[in-house]
């Protein structure tokens, strides 16, 4: 009975000394530093716009209100023969609502000897919007605009906008370039260090930058530049990668 007692106990106490090594490598394990790299990897690529939007102002004022939305109901109808003479097409063509003001005037009233306001007749105007994919032909006709003054017609002519319409998939394709810029600058520390690169731990993308190429003018911002002014445009977006290092 004392030898089974003894061997119970014996066994007890292995048992309890066995657990508590595998407890204390298990500690070991949790509180074992973890080996990390962080890079930066970045993609950079120069395109030209493919879409280009640009805006035509003009009016018309008359002491009458009637007179000048007449007249300026001609002018519609001038700007639109132009513009199709010139090869845009009824559907590049985006006609705005016509707005009316009353005109006003401070002069200085001698009688009074003060300033009053005059009212100085009615001014209509309207906008009209050019979207093309034809950049070039868009782009001749902002430098014939001035035939329309031939006309009397009072122009205003706006900076065109220019666009690109496959963002979507350049933004992916600039993604996975950065993503593999990062990845290889990874293995490059790693390797040269002894090192051998393991699983991907967090990923950050930054922020896509669009300006327009060797531009000083043109910052970066934080919440991501879009350039809509230059016809070349170069995108840049950063990605954040950090792996295990084995």
């Amino acid at each position: 009975m004392k030898n089974n007692g003894l061997t119970i106990a014996l066994i007890i106490g292995a048992f309890f000394f066995l657990a508590a090594i595998a407890i204390g490598v298990a500690f070991y394990k949790t509180k074992k530093p973890v080996k990390t790299v962080s890079v930066t990897g970045l993609a950079e690529k120069d395109f030209t716009s493919d879409l280009i939007v640009w805006r035509v102002r003009y009016d018309a004022q008359d002491m009458d209100m009637k007179s000048a939305y007449n007249t300026l109901k001609t002018q519609a109808a001038d700007v639109k023969a132009f513009l199709k003479e010139k090869g845009i097409s009824e559907d590049e063509m985006d006609f705005g609502n016509i707005s009316t003001e009353e005109q006003t005037q401070w002069r200085w009233d001698e009688s009074l000897r003060k300033s009053v306001q005059i009212f100085n007749g009615y001014q209509a105007s309207q906008v009209v919007k050019i979207q093309s994919k034809d950049v070039e032909k868009v782009e001749k006709v902002i430098r014939e605009i001035s035939e329309l003054y031939d006309k009397n017609i009072r122009i205003d002519s706006y900076n065109p906008e220019y666009y690109y319409t496959k963002l979507a998939d350049l933004k992916l394709e600039m993604l996975a370039e950065a993503s593999k810029n990062a990845r290889d600058r990874a293995l490059t520390i790693t390797e040269n260090a002894g090192g051998k690169l393991g699983d991907l731990k967090t990923a950050n993308t930054g922020v896509f930058q669009i300006t327009a190429p060797n531009s000083a003018d043109e910052d970066y911002t934080w919440g991501g530049a879009f350039n809509t002014s230059s016809k070349q445009k170069r995108v840049s977006i950063n990605m954040k990668l950090t792996y295990y290092v084995k």
